[in-house]
């Protein structure tokens, strides 16, 4: 009876101590199952890129457990504060994205805040690119005029010259005969007639020169009795 009453004693015992074993292997698991499970920087992301014409600084959060995180954007050559956001992290990843008018080859730097599992910088830091986003645009350059259109052609007709709409100048009149010699017993025949005398040109030269005849006996007669007349008052 006692040796049975030893053997149970030492059975108990190591039983409790293979229960404490297990016990002690489940919290070990437990342990580095939460630490698996917890926040840490390597489940960040970031860097710069251009959205459109728009720069921006966009940091993605891998964690399963979705603890939300704070990101905080500064630029590191002054520390300003470009930006503040409030990530909750999936196994698929969430971002979120801070605009940015950056020069090219800025470097920034990104912080994360996730309770008391994470409270770092996102290394290494963010350097944007070494061409901005939006390119100034170029002037078209004008094309130049070849040669050939801008010489004229020698066979190009010179253009016709428009008709003058100014009334044509009135013709000089023709030259009028010279006035008769004071003292001639015979009329002057008249310019026109003279003219036409002289070339011939009129129908009437032989009436014409008959009349004149006519006038010249006419008035050699009426000189005649004139004379006569004087001579036989002065006897008297």
């Amino acid at each position: 009876m006692a040796a049975l009453s030893i053997i149970s004693r030492t059975a108990s015992r190591r039983g409790v101590r293979a229960l404490g074993v297990v016990a002690a292997s489940a919290a070990l698991a437990l342990s580095a199952s939460g630490s698996a499970l917890a926040c840490n920087i390597n489940e960040f992301s970031a860097k710069a890129q251009c959205d459109g014409d728009n720069g921006v600084i966009s940091v993605t959060d891998v964690d399963p457990a979705g603890i939300p995180a704070t990101v905080t954007v500064t630029l590191k050559s002054t520390g300003e504060q470009v930006g503040q956001e409030t990530v909750k992290g999936s196994k698929e990843g969430t971002t979120v994205t801070f605009a940015v008018d950056w020069q090219p080859n800025t470097e920034y730097r990104v912080h994360v805040k996730a309770d008391r599992y994470v409270d770092e910088y996102i290394k290494p830091d963010v350097t944007t690119p070494s061409t901005p986003c939006k390119t100034e645009d170029t002037p078209t350059p004008t094309p130049t005029p070849s040669e050939s259109s801008s010489t004229p052609s020698d066979e190009t007709e010179s253009p016709a010259p428009e008709p003058s709409t100014s009334a044509p100048a009135p013709s000089q009149p023709e030259s009028t005969a010279p006035a008769a010699v004071p003292g001639d017993n015979a009329p002057s025949p008249a310019a026109g007639e003279s003219n036409l005398a002289e070339t011939g040109a009129s129908s009437n030269t032989g009436m014409i020169a008959g009349i004149a005849a006519a006038l010249v006996v006419v008035g050699g007669g009426a000189v005649f009795f004139g004379l006569r007349r004087r001579g036989a008052n002065s006897n008297r």
